[in-house]
């Protein structure tokens, strides 16, 4: 196990553990260089009964006064991920996983979820497919360079991590279906 010092982070790789996920953890110390452009690590490689998964963990809080399904990210996450799914090729699906610490109070998982405890809290982990999020994000502040999705739209094209893991067949198809498009030009 890597050693990490975000607990999301940690937290993600031991639930791939615990699940026996053939996974590639991402040394995130230095960013990536592609062309002469410097881009974002990502943080797991993950293989599925689908495609391939390429990882950005987003830790985010669940519950009592953070909300749910909270699904900022920055622009720079979106942008640099689209950018890896291309370098990797067809065999490899971009995804942010939100890895949600569920508040104190919070006593229900939603519908599908399988909270995972570690390190005395409790994690429910989101997966939305790059394309699918990149298709409906909005930005949400100029000034941090951030972006995310309306909370009804993004409870439409989230689902379990463990669904994919697990095989489910509905969510490879949308997994297998969420590709980018090849960054033009005007990415670059």
């Amino acid at each position: 196990m890597a050693l990490r010092s975000n607990h999301y982070d940690a937290a993600m790789e031991e639930y791939l553990r615990s699940r026996c996920v053939p996974y590639v953890a991402v040394d995130e110390t230095r960013r990536a260089v592609l062309a002469d452009q410097s881009l974002k690590s990502l943080d797991f490689i993950i293989e599925t009964p689908g495609p391939n998964l390429l990882v950005d963990v987003k830790g985010r809080r669940f519950g009592g006064s953070a909300g749910r399904w909270e699904n900022w990210a920055t622009l720079d996450d979106v942008t640099s991920m689209r950018r890896w799914e291309t370098v990797f090729g067809p065999q490899f699906r971009a995804a942010l996983v939100f890895a949600y610490a569920v508040e104190d109070g919070e006593d229900q998982a939603p519908a599908g979820f399988e909270p995972f405890e570690w390190g005395g809290r409790r994690y429910l982990f989101a997966a939305a497919m790059l394309a699918d999020y990149a298709a409906a994000c909005h930005e949400r502040s100029a000034a941090w360079g951030t972006v995310s999705v309306a909370r009804a739209t993004f409870r439409r094209f989230h689902f379990p991590l463990h669904a994919l893991l697990d095989g489910d067949p509905d969510t490879v198809a949308i997994a297998e279906a969420a590709q980018c498009d090849p960054p033009t030009i005007d990415d670059e």
